[in-house]
């Protein structure tokens, strides 16, 4: 699997952290949350599988608590895996990142999760803006087959 950011650490012990994220479209956005903590940072919509819940379980859950939008899982893109420490957590872990291809399908609210704010961005500025360089590059490539294909 495909590694992003920083290599592995090795005298530090890793505990696998697997999440699902979106890429989000509706109306010729990209859907994306603004994180206010631990740092302020832009994500794609999306977070840790709980024990005994599927990837695309997750994702919905996800995103309605980060963004406040129900969503359509389209199809899963792949997956790629970065190693990080999370002081939310106080552990340093392997994060093993699913991503998939989703449209927006209807706003419920605001978000629930304390700290997050849901933006809409043109696909064009999302490459730029988002934290995780594995998550850019999924959209860069999504991008890409969508150009070619239109």
């Amino acid at each position: 699997m495909r590694r992003y950011g920083q290599p592995k650490d090795i005298t530090q012990k890793y505990l696998d952290r697997p999440g699902s994220y979106g890429i989000i479209f509706f109306d010729g956005k990209i859907l994306l949350t603004h994180q206010k903590n631990p740092k302020p940072e832009i994500q794609l919509p999306g977070g840790g599988i709980d024990l005994g819940e599927s990837q695309t379980t997750a994702l919905h859950r996800e995103v309605l608590e980060e963004t406040g939008w129900r969503i359509s899982i389209l199809r899963r893109l792949g997956a790629y895996q970065r190693y990080t420490y999370m002081p939310e957590y106080g552990f340093h872990a392997r994060k093993i990142c699913h991503i998939f291809l989703a449209r927006a399908i209807h706003r419920v609210g605001e978000p629930t999760e304390p700290g997050h704010t849901a933006i809409w961005s043109n696909p064009s500025d999302v490459i730029n803006k988002l934290a995780s360089e594995g998550d850019a590059a999924f959209v860069e490539n999504l991008l890409k087959i969508k150009l070619k294909n239109i």
